[in-house]
């Protein structure tokens, strides 16, 4: 339960998992934000719209993933490292997990890293296939990392040995 742990629960993520026909049509957004809070940098840094405020600063944001290319700037906007970029359409094994990542060391480009999920516990060892900084205003950095299909929605962090 959300409340007492941090951990979404399936009900909770089923509000925020885009359909598997949007994941057919290339990279999107997931924004795991489920409280309501004082927060909209994931909003302002969208160029494209797609994630939205309701009605104000304090609800929780609105994708439209139907105006989502998935770039991945909103990633290192969130306060709450909340927001990740799934692609399915990578290739026919893996899916590229894209998510934000505030640690040292920073990993390459080609290292593995241990994948983990929300609860933290290992799903195995991946390629890192693309590292980004999120410049010098904002240390958050992200991580691509091919992961199996099948755990494209449960990888949510890394761990660099």
């Amino acid at each position: 339960m959300l409340i007492n742990n941090g951990i979404p629960t399936k009900e909770d993520l089923a509000k925020v998992t885009p359909s598997d026909e949007r994941f057919a049509k290339g990279p999107v957004v997931i924004v795991e934000c489920f409280q309501e809070i004082p927060c909209d940098p994931c909003a302002k840094a969208c160029k494209r719209g797609a994630i939205t405020m309701p009605r104000d600063i304090n609800e929780i944001p609105v994708v439209d993933n139907t105006l989502c290319n998935g770039c991945g700037l909103c990633i290192s906007f969130c306060p709450g490292l909340a927001i990740f970029v799934v692609d399915k359409t990578y290739n026919d094994e893996f899916a590229l997990v894209t998510l934000p990542y505030e640690y040292v060391p920073v990993p390459k480009a080609g290292q593995n890293a241990t994948a983990l999920s929300r609860a933290g516990e290992e799903r195995g060892c991946f390629e890192v296939v693309k590292v980004t900084s999120g410049g010098k205003q904002n240390m958050t950095y992200t991580i691509s990392l091919a992961v199996p299909q099948a755990l494209a929605m449960d990888v949510r962090d890394v761990r660099i040995k």
